[in-house]
């Protein structure tokens, strides 16, 4: 037997069926050429040869006489593989709406806890002749990082896979579960350690909470204090920061890593400070649209890996910060900016708290009590009455830069699906993947109804820097990024999945420019007169329309260097670019 450390357990005890904590993933594939066999009975088979390679796939739990300490992983001699992997056919005529609609759905069940706590579904019926991969795994056995190490189990990097040895022939044992007496005296065992690790840790807990009030030593700025000196303990409150359901909507969307490593590149940030402004951007003109963009900024809740290089176990090794997202602030850039010295500063506060941070704590009684807190919390909506700590949690997953397979077929895409919760309606995480940045967002249903408008907001709002990076200077010291060829953002909603070229759309009626954006349509004025290289120029004149849709499969594709035809003069509505084209021109107006 193992034991759950506290921070794995924290998962499960938190658990209700209003809010399931598990993570998965969506993966398109693209079955090999000419092939008529049965997917899925061949998907069951692969699995059988590899799921000794994890020990996610062949362990369960086994609770605690009265739940008074964690439950203990145990393996599985009897996994029932029909159970594991199930099929279905989506009803035609099978559009990427549907395919997003049913992994929500599939997401907001809770996993059956007394199997091995993972889920995997091959879906086929949709209408481009692909088939998808839904997974499914409870997120008390593994973090994002230990995710990207349980994908390389399952797949491959060519298409005619690897040669597997089978697993060791152990002897079966006794009993199916564990008997009273031994549950007990291990957890009494392990609570013991638990307190004796905490009281070794104790004297460097201290030293840590002392060092905040001190100067980074490490810092190039001495005079930078660990502390930030403006620190809001709570968030505002937005229509995100709600009680949840258990219902659930989901999408997806795709953004360029190269071009997010040029825009990270090009203003002096991190990869992940654009992923934050992005979304960003996007929440601020949500919100806008239904004039509820609070006063003081959004904060995200981004979690931090603390997990050394090469551990591959599969557990919880993360911990979490708190980033302000600036949507206080109009320019686009000034917000990357302050998302970044925000950013810095939490990671510098973690820094000095990483090596004393418990993911193993004393939680003797604590399942029964934690559990039923979780519960009358959610139900009783006293999360609707609590200030926030963070409106909205913002994830960044690093992935396999190169192509994979999975039974022989070729993985187009990786949307993670991660979990929401009460107070955070709203889950974005990202991971990339052969070149793409895949950005999942799942939400409570009944709190963000609309969450594709999110989706092309992000997309409006990556263009958007695009466009501006063409009229700020590279930042100091940083020699200047080539601009990458333009490249496909595609949904994974696509009500008809077309070839990857822009869906041309007529130009929407010219009105008035209200006073209050002129201002902001002289700066993108002023943009796109500059001359630009050609990706810019196709960003610039997509802007003012609503985001283009590709098919989920689309390949990377660059852009038709062609002349800027006087782009100023006739477009100078275009301002508001990050809006998409089935906004009001007044609302879009609010949302600058």
């Amino acid at each position: 037997m193992k034991h759950l450390s506290g921070l794995d357990a924290t998962f499960l005890h938190l658990e209700t069926p209003e809010m399931p904590m598990h993570v998965g993933s969506l993966n398109v594939l693209d079955l090999p050429k000419g092939y008529k066999g049965d997917f899925y009975e061949d998907a069951k088979s692969f699995m059988a040869s590899r799921i000794h390679l994890a020990d996610v796939f062949t362990r369960k739990l086994a609770l605690m006489p009265f739940d008074m300490s964690n439950p203990v992983w145990v393996d599985d001699e009897d996994i029932d593989l029909d159970y594991h992997v199930r099929h279905i056919t989506l009803p035609k005529p099978g559009t990427n709406r549907q395919l997003q609609q049913y992994v929500a759905r599939l997401h907001s069940t809770l996993i059956d806890r007394s199997r091995p706590m993972w889920e995997f579904f091959i879906i086929d019926g949709l209408q481009s002749g692909q088939v998808a991969l839904y997974t499914k795994v409870h997120h008390a056995g593994i973090d994002g990082q230990a995710g990207v190490e349980l994908g390389k189990a399952i797949f491959d990097l060519e298409a005619t896979g690897r040669v597997v040895k089978p697993p060791r022939s152990r002897p079966r044992g006794n009993g199916y579960q564990l008997g009273m007496a031994e549950l007990a005296t291990a957890a009494l065992r392990n609570t013991a350690q638990q307190y004796v690790k905490l009281f070794k840790m104790a004297p460097a807990i201290a030293r840590a909470i002392g060092g905040l009030a001190r100067p980074d030593e490490k810092a190039a700025d001495k005079s930078t204090v660990a502390a930030p000196k403006k620190f809001n303990l709570f968030a505002p409150r937005t229509s995100l920061n709600v009680s949840i359901t258990n219902q659930r909507t989901f999408a997806g969307r795709t953004i360029s890593l190269a071009e997010t490593k040029y825009l990270a590149k090009h203003f002096g940030v991190s990869l992940n400070d654009v992923v934050l402004a992005t979304v960003a951007g996007a929440l601020r003109h949500y919100l806008a649209d239904n004039n509820e963009l609070p006063a003081k900024p959004l904060v995200a809740g981004v979690p931090v890996s603390l997990r050394e290089a090469g551990d591959q176990t599969a557990n919880n090794q993360a911990s979490m910060i708190l980033v302000s997202l600036a949507t206080d602030i109009t320019d686009p850039v000034q917000r990357l900016k302050a998302i970044n010295a925000s950013s810095n500063s939490s990671k510098s506060t973690m820094n000095r708290f990483k090596a004393v941070v418990l993911d193993d704590f004393p939680t003797f009684a604590a399942p029964w009590l934690v559990s039923g807190i979780a519960s009358m919390v959610g139900r009783s909506g006293l999360v609707n009455l609590l200030p926030p700590a963070a409106n909205v949690a913002i994830s960044n997953v690093a992935g396999a830069p190169f192509p994979m397979y999975f039974a022989g077929a070729l993985v187009t895409c990786y949307y993670p699906v991660s979990i929401a919760s009460h107070g955070t309606a709203l889950n974005v995480t990202v991971q990339s993947y052969n070149g793409r940045m895949d950005y999942g967002l799942i939400a409570c249903r009944r709190a963000v109804p609309d969450i594709t408008e999110i989706g092309d907001y992000m997309l409006a709002e990556h263009k958007l820097l695009m466009a501006l990076a063409q009229k700020h200077p590279a930042a100091a010291g940083a020699a200047p990024a080539p601009v990458p060829p333009k490249t496909v953002e595609e949904p994974v909603d696509d009500e008809q999945p077309v070839a990857a070229v822009a869906v041309k759309r007529k130009p929407a009626a010219r009105k008035a420019a209200p006073v209050k954006v002129a201002a902001r349509k002289a700066a993108v004025k002023a943009v796109v007169k500059t001359p630009v290289k050609a990706p810019v120029k196709a960003a610039v004149k997509q802007a003012a329309k609503a985001p283009a849709k590709f098919a989920v499969k689309a390949p990377v594709s660059p852009s038709v260097k062609t002349p800027v035809k006087a782009v100023a003069k006739k477009a100078p509505a275009k301002a508001a670019a990050a809006a998409p084209a089935k906004r009001s021109r007044a609302a879009r107006a609010s949302a600058a």
